[in-house]
């Protein structure tokens, strides 16, 4: 199975594709709900004019592991997705932004890019992240954002337009697509989130 949705907001939050993993831990919360380990999930370009990203693929990535909330937020590997509001830029993205509180019997949104200014709990944010359940995280993709390509025009009918995701079950248009990009890219890390200008921005929700 794969997934496909419109990148809006490229900050580097969601997805957050820094370090060994590439993770969706917000927002999308059907697609988080959804997938399964070895489906896969690509991100594609808004055709906002301040974007014109339209038919460019921001990132691919074939799920690995699917976690709860509680689960990413202890397990250590994922400590460095944990948001250091006075760190760098990549460290004030952090999506690793729940955990469960026992007194409280809920889980806890921390100071984040997802929370308002003061760092304390976005509502509206809150209660469309933690509808997802599930933490999405590969270790197995390809993430561009500024550098996106274009997308062939034969794999175009994969592109979700406008809001929501959209699914697609032929594998062989799903091996087909990964099979081009396993052609002509690296894995990894291959450019910055397209919003990743410098300064630090709440997401309002």
């Amino acid at each position: 199975m794969l997934y496909s949705y419109v990148v809006t907001r490229d900050f580097g939050f969601a997805p957050n594709p820094f370090g060994e993993y590439c993770t969706l831990a917000t927002c999308k919360p059907g697609i988080r709900k959804s997938a399964s380990i070895g489906d896969w999930v690509i991100g594609t370009g808004s055709t906002e004019q301040h974007i014109r990203m339209g038919n460019h693929i921001i990132y691919a990535m074939q799920v690995t592991e699917k976690m709860s909330f509680s689960q990413y937020w202890l397990d250590p590997k994922f400590n460095d997705k944990k948001p250091v509001m006075n760190g760098s830029l990549k460290q004030k993205y952090g999506d690793n932004i729940y955990y469960f509180d026992e007194r409280l019997n809920q889980l806890v949104q921390v100071n984040s890019h997802h929370s308002l200014d003061d760092g304390s709990t976005n509502e509206k944010n809150y209660a469309r992240d933690t509808k997802g359940l599930f933490v999405l995280i590969s270790n197995n993709f390809w993430y561009f954002g500024e550098k996106a390509p274009v997308i062939p025009a034969e794999f175009r009918d994969c592109i979700k337009r406008g809001m929501g995701y959209k699914k697609i079950n032929d594998e062989s248009t799903i091996n087909e697509l990964i099979g081009w990009l396993s052609d002509n890219f690296d894995k990894g890390f291959n450019g910055r989130p397209i919003h990743f200008n410098g300064k630090f921005i709440r997401y309002k929700g």
